[in-house]
């Protein structure tokens, strides 16, 4: 069994920053890929952003270019989001997952979900 906490995230105005954290605990019999999904009112759950086990490789949806970081400290078993231009389609239930598989092919599937953070964004 694996266990994703997530913290960080809150509020904060347009065009400011936020920073997720994820921390995984549990039977992780290897270091695994690991991504944030995002999920809006009354929208379907999203790919935000995807990490290789050793952080070589990274994935980001087009909406967030240039404005999200992925990163991750394999030391401390946590992952980051770092969110910065904040816009008004950022806003959202954001969560962390542990991919099925570990390698510098981003396309795993996720067994593993933390229990979302809500960030939110004042005009």
């Amino acid at each position: 069994q694996v266990e994703l906490v997530q913290s960080g995230g809150g509020f904060a105005q347009a065009g400011g920053f936020l920073r997720l954290s994820c921390d995984a605990s549990g039977r992780l019999s290897s270091t695994p890929n690991m991504a944030w999904f995002r999920q809006g009112p009354g929208q379907d759950r999203e790919f935000v952003a995807g990490i290789s086990y050793n952080g070589g490789a990274t994935k980001y949806t087009d909406s967030v270019k240039g404005r999200f970081a992925i990163s991750r400290d394999n030391a401390k078993n946590t992952l980051y989001l770092q969110i910065n231009s904040l816009q008004a389609e950022d806003p959202a239930m954001y969560y962390c997952a542990k991919a099925t598989g570990s390698g510098n092919c981003l396309n795993y599937g996720m067994d593993y979900w933390g229990k979302g953070t809500l960030d939110t964004v004042s005009s």
